[in-house]
C-alpha cells in the first residue's frame, strides 16, 4: 500500500467523525495560540517599556531624593543641580537639568479645561536630555528661566484638547491663576498602556515653583553625560559632588539620593523581560501538554472502534507498519491542522491590544509552538497507533 493511500484512509478515518476531530484540534488550536500570544504580550510589554527608556536617552542619569536624613538639608536643591555643572570636577558631565512636576494641573483656555496629567519645571537642556524635541513652534530660553517668564511648551494631547484645529502658538492659557503663554507644542511621542505621553507641558523652572511647586526641593536632577560611554564616569562624578554637597560621611550607606543609570536601567528591564517572557511562554505550553493528552483520548477511543476494521485489514494482509503508520498520520493530521489554526487565530489576536499591551509577534515562537504541536501529535499519537498495530487478527475480528 502507497503512502498516498495510507494517508487517503487517514483522512477517511477523521472525516467520519468530523465532531469528535474538530474538538481535539480545537485543543491544539488553542495551546498553539496561547503560547504565540502570550509571548507577543510579553515581548510586546517589554518593547513598550525599553522605548519608555531609551526615549530618555541612554546617556542620562536621573537623581532623585530618597527622604533619608530626616531634614530638609537633605533635599535636591537648585544649587546643588548648579554645583554638578564643573568642567574640573565633573567632567563628563554635558548638561543638568533641574526638574520640579506637578502631578496634576489644570490648564484653561476660553472656557475649556484640561487636567495635564505632568506639568514640568525645567531648563531649556531638559528638552535634549530628555529627548523630547519641540515640533511647532519654539522652546524657551535660559533667559525665560531667570526672568520667571510664564511661557509654557505643550504636548500634542493638550494641543488637541484646548485647541482643536487651531494654532494654539501665543495663545495664553490659565493654570494655578497665573496666565501662561504658550510657545511650542512637543513633537508626537509614541504611547502605551495607560499613561499618555503626549499629555505634559514643560514651563521654566522658576515660574513653575512660583505658580505652583513654591520654592521646595527639586523633584529630580537629570543629568547627561558627554558620551554614551561617559554615563559610568558621570555617575560616579555626580555621586561624588552630591556627597560632599550633603556632608554624605561613607558613600557605601544609605544616601539621601539615588541615581538612576538608563543604560543600566534598560539592561536590568532586559533581562527581567526575558525571564517574563519565558515564563509565559512555559505557562501557555501546558495548554499544549493538555491538547496532547486529548489526542490520547481521542485516538485510543478510534482504536477501541474500528478493532474489526483494523483485524479485516490485516486479515487481508496488511503489514502492521501500515496499520502503525495510518494511526500516526491521523495523529499528526491532527495536530497539524490545529497548529495551523491556532497560528492564524493568533496572527489575528496579535492585531489587537491585550492589557493595554500591543502583541509583537516573535517568529521564532511560531516555529516552535507549530514543532511541538507535530511533535505532540506524534509522541501522543503513537501509543494508540502501536496499540492498533499490534492488534492480533484472530482477537480483532472476535471483537464486538
Amino acid at each position: 500500500m502507497s503512502l498516498f493511500e495510507v494517508i487517503r484512509f487517514a483522512l477517511r478515518g477523521l472525516s467520519a467523525n468530523k465532531l469528535r476531530s474538530a474538538l481535539t484540534m480545537l485543543g491544539i488550536l488553542i495551546g498553539v495560540a496561547a503560547v504565540i500570544l502570550l509571548v507577543a504580550v510579553g515581548n510586546g510589554s517589554a518593547k513598550a517599556i525599553s522605548d519608555r527608556i531609551e526615549a530618555l536617552g541612554t546617556n542620562t542619569i536621573t537623581v532623585m531624593s530618597t527622604g533619608r536624613g530626616g531634614s530638609s538639608s537633605t533635599s535636591l536643591t537648585k544649587e546643588m543641580a548648579d554645583a554638578l555643572v564643573d568642567p574640573e570636577l565633573a567632567p563628563a558631565v554635558k548638561s543638568v537639568s533641574p526638574v520640579v512636576s506637578a502631578s496634576s494641573a489644570t490648564m484653561t483656555y476660553e472656557g475649556s479645561d484640561h487636567s495635564v496629567s505632568s506639568f514640568v519645571g525645567t531648563t531649556p537642556a531638559w528638552f535634549a536630555a530628555s529627548s523630547t524635541p519641540v515640533g511647532t513652534g519654539s522652546a524657551f530660553t535660559e533667559d525665560d528661566v531667570d526672568q520667571g517668564r510664564r511661557v509654557v511648551v505643550i504636548g500634542q494631547t493638550v494641543a488637541e484638547e484646548l485647541f482643536p484645529g487651531i494654532d494654539p502658538i501665543d495663545k495664553q492659557v490659565t493654570v494655578g491663576g497665573a496666565l501662561f503663554t504658550i510657545v511650542g507644542v512637543l513633537q508626537e511621542k509614541s504611547s502605551t498602556g495607560q499613561q499618555d505621553s503626549n499629555d505634559t507641558a514643560v514651563a521654566p523652572l522658576t515660574a513653575v515653583q512660583q505658580v505652583l511647586t513654591g520654592y521646595g526641593a527639586l523633584s529630580s536632577i537629570i543629568v547627561e553625560a558627554a558620551d554614551p560611554d561617559d554615563v559610568d564616569a558621570a555617575q560616579d562624578q555626580v555621586a561624588t559632588i552630591l556627597d560632599q554637597k550633603l556632608a554624605v560621611a561613607d558613600s557605601s550607606s544609605s544616601t539621601p539620593y539615588r541615581i538612576q543609570n538608563a543604560s543600566s536601567l534598560l539592561e536590568t528591564q532586559t533581562e527581567t523581560a526575558d525571564t517574563f517572557t519565558t515564563l509565559l511562554g512555559a505557562v501557555a505550553a501546558i495548554s499544549l501538554l493538555v491538547g496532547g493528552i486529548g489526542i490520547t483520548n481521542i485516538m485510543l477511543v478510534t482504536v477501541t472502534e474500528r478493532t474489526r476494521e483494523i483485524g479485516i485489514r490485516k486479515a487481508l494482509g496488511a503489514p502492521r507498519r501500515v496499520i502503525l503508520t495510518q494511526f500516526l498520520i491521523e495523529a499528526s493530521l491532527l495536530s497539524v491542522m490545529g497548529g495551523a489554526l491556532g497560528v492564524a487565530a493568533a496572527l489575528i489576536g496579535s492585531q489587537f491590544e491585550i492589557v493595554g499591551v500591543k502583541p509583537v509577534i516573535v517568529p521564532s515562537s511560531i516555529g516552535y509552538a507549530v514543532g511541538v504541536s507535530i511533535a505532540i501529535g506524534l509522541f501522543f499519537g503513537g501509543l494508540p497507533a502501536a496499540r492498533a498495530a499490534r492488534l492480533r487478527p484472530i482477537d480483532a475480528l472476535r471483537y464486538e
